[in-house]
């Protein structure tokens, strides 16, 4: 199950930091209204590639005429955990359709839309109002009024912060040896990299590590005497018969990757659901369950038995026979290999891609070939022993779907259950690795260095638990909580201190007055993320602290959206926050050292050497 958490793990991927290689906001997230037969309107966003939109900063009013609206109906959206707050949002991509009812209307009169989105590459949009006029006697689509004041809507959006992926969490950017040049951020997953040479030497592995479990090596005895079949074979016609065989069941296994990806075609907006995340995790921990032998999970005896007879009556050494066999005896390899299996085919079937579930599916079947094949070729002289190693990888195989399964919940659970899950984890690995067994002087040297890996994820998981008892809500920093509750502020929560500006006026002020050194503008706004990641994780650091020491901090606060906001974001050509400019000593802007959206520590303390 390891090859299942790899899976998961985020690649990066270019993207540019320029402000003029965002879209304008009309591009982003184009809307239109209808108003149906059935006194309903239509609200629909076309959401660019790369960009999403927030559930929670949609908003619908009557700014005009009488009327009374329903309650607007959301589709399923996709549930994440803001990295800041730990607060539950749903956000959509590609498309939003939201349907408000009319209930009362005294035509005509004017309906006023909020919404605010973000860019993935990490920046947060101002709220934005678009206006429509309606007219209930006149069903269709609507025409948008123009010269909409938007400070007269700007109630409309609440100033909360916007949600981004936990799977992005923070999301990550960085900044190329050339100043000014593209900053990077976190891809959704290797599976939607579309890196399919990773994914297939991922599940290839995993195919090899279940070829090893308890309940499928007594089979290869068995199974390699069907293949060399009658008689005296050449190594060739063995290796070539257990390559049949070895197909026939890659067959089975691939159609299951593909009917996943197929079904998850249809199942993407339910499997998004907290209930459907929440009995998958428990699907997972049962299976996980079998893998430490609290259960057996196999094929009811009565479909084995029938299966069996049916391979039987097949004739071993001819080709065809041995690829339907194979083929048959996929769906009786032994609960070993079940539980994971039905693991995997549960993570593709959320992947919604029919290629890369058939794909995976392929290359863990060949993986579990492999010893197949070497008997083939060695015409049956190389049958490994059993032993209780094996029994070691059963273990691994039921901790990993376990870690998995806590995974899976992560967007619906509280950051500290969470805690509480990975750090009962930690002590449970640590019981497996052997941590409170026989002294470190009776084990070999394999069993030393098991021994001292456990003891370290025994220390990780103490962290965890104590750091949740505490009120920490961050996995990677557990003690977070036990500093604040101490009462000792260290730099990690110390952040920078910035002077507010207003104007373009003030602005040039600032600049006059601080001749002879750097400056430093951040944009930044209550409901923009990537600002509050920029202030938790990158200002906090105490490097960067040093190394802002002699430099002057101005903030630009656009939360309000007023026309002294608008005119500062103009100057400067943002298109929303964060945006960080800077000035050299003269005052003089150096345009091509701007960051736009989030950026690690280590990241901005790199830009800052080359800027400064």
């Amino acid at each position: 199950m390891s090859v299942i958490t790899l899976l998961f793990v985020l690649l990066l991927r270019s993207a540019s930091g320029m402000a003029a290689d965002f879209l304008d906001p009309e591009q982003a997230f184009k809307i239109s209204a209808e108003l149906t037969g059935n006194n309903t309107i239509d609200l629909r966003w076309t959401i660019a590639k790369s960009y999403k939109l927030y559930k929670n900063q949609v908003t619908v009013a009557v700014t005009d005429g009488a009327a009374r609206l329903g309650d607007p109906e959301f589709p399923e959206g996709i549930l994440f955990t803001d990295p800041t707050t730990g607060e539950k949002e749903v956000i959509y991509h590609d498309e939003l359709k939201v349907e408000v009812p009319v209930k009362q209307a005294s035509p005509p009169f004017t309906v006023t839309v909020g919404y605010q989105g973000c860019s993935e590459d990490g920046l947060c949009y101002p709220p934005i109002t678009t206006a429509f006029r309606v007219d209930p006697s006149k069903p269709g689509v609507l025409s948008e009024v123009t010269g909409q004041d938007e400070s007269t809507s700007a109630g409309l959006i609440p100033a909360t912060a916007s949600i981004q992926p936990e799977a992005a969490t923070p999301a990550s950017s960085t900044l190329e040896e050339s100043v000014g040049q593209n900053d990077l951020s976190l891809a959704k997953s290797t599976l939607e990299s579309g890196s399919w040479w990773k994914i297939s030497a991922a599940f290839l592995l995993f195919g090899l590590l279940l070829s090893f479990t308890p309940c499928m090596l007594p089979m290869v005895p068995i199974l390699s005497s069907i293949i060399v079949g009658e008689g005296e074979s050449t190594k060739m016609k063995s290796f070539l018969m257990a390559l049949a065989y070895c197909l026939g069941m890659a067959l089975v296994y691939t159609s299951l990757g593909v009917a996943s990806g197929l079904a998850g075609e249809g199942l993407a907006g339910a499997l998004q659901k907290p209930w459907v995340l929440v009995l998958f995790s428990l699907l997972l921990v049962a299976l996980s369950l079998s893998m430490f032998d609290v259960y057996e999970l196999q094929v009811p005896a009565s479909l084995q038995t029938s299966l069996n007879k049916t391979t039987g009556k097949l004739k071993g050494g001819k080709f065809a026979g041995v690829f339907l066999m194979g083929a048959i005896s996929a769906l009786i390899v032994g609960p070993c290999v079940a539980a994971p299996l039905a693991g995997t085919l549960v993570y593709i079937s959320q992947t919604k891609d029919v290629f890369i579930g058939g794909l995976a599916l392929f290359s863990m079947a060949m993986g579990m070939s492999v010893p197949l094949l070497l008997i083939g070729l060695s015409a049956g002289s190389l049958l490994p022993k059993a032993g209780p190693w094996m029994i070691g990888v059963k273990y691994v195989f039921g901790l990993l779907l376990l870690a998995v399964a806590f995974w899976m919940v992560t967007p619906v659970l509280p950051l500290q259950a969470m805690m509480v899950a990975w750090g009962a984890l930690g002590i449970l690995c640590a019981v497996f690795a052997g941590v409170f067994g026989p002294p470190v002087e009776k084990l070999t040297i394999g069993g030393k260095f098991k021994k001292a890996l456990g003891l370290v994820l025994f220390i990780i998981g103490v962290m965890e638990l104590a750091g949740a008892a505490a009120g920490g809500t961050d996995v990677l920093k557990p003690l977070a909580g036990l500093r604040a509750s101490s009462g000792t502020i260290s730099a990690e929560t110390e952040h920078l201190t910035f002077k507010r500006i207003h104007s373009i006026d003030e602005l040039e002020r600032e600049l006059q007055a601080s001749a002879g050194k750097p400056v430093m503008l951040d944009f930044y706004a209550d409901w923009c993320v990537s600002c509050k990641e920029l202030e938790k994780f990158t200002f906090s650091d105490p490097d960067v602290h040093q190394t802002l020491a002699n430099v002057t901090l101005l903030q630009v606060d656009v939360t309000a959206k007023t026309e002294e906001d608008k005119a500062l974001m103009k100057r400067f050509e943002l298109f929303g926050p964060p945006g960080i400019i800077f000035f050299d000593k003269s005052g003089n802007e150096l345009s091509d050292n701007r960051i736009i959206g989030f950026v690690e520590a280590e990241e901005f303390l790199n830009h800052l050497g080359r800027t400064l």
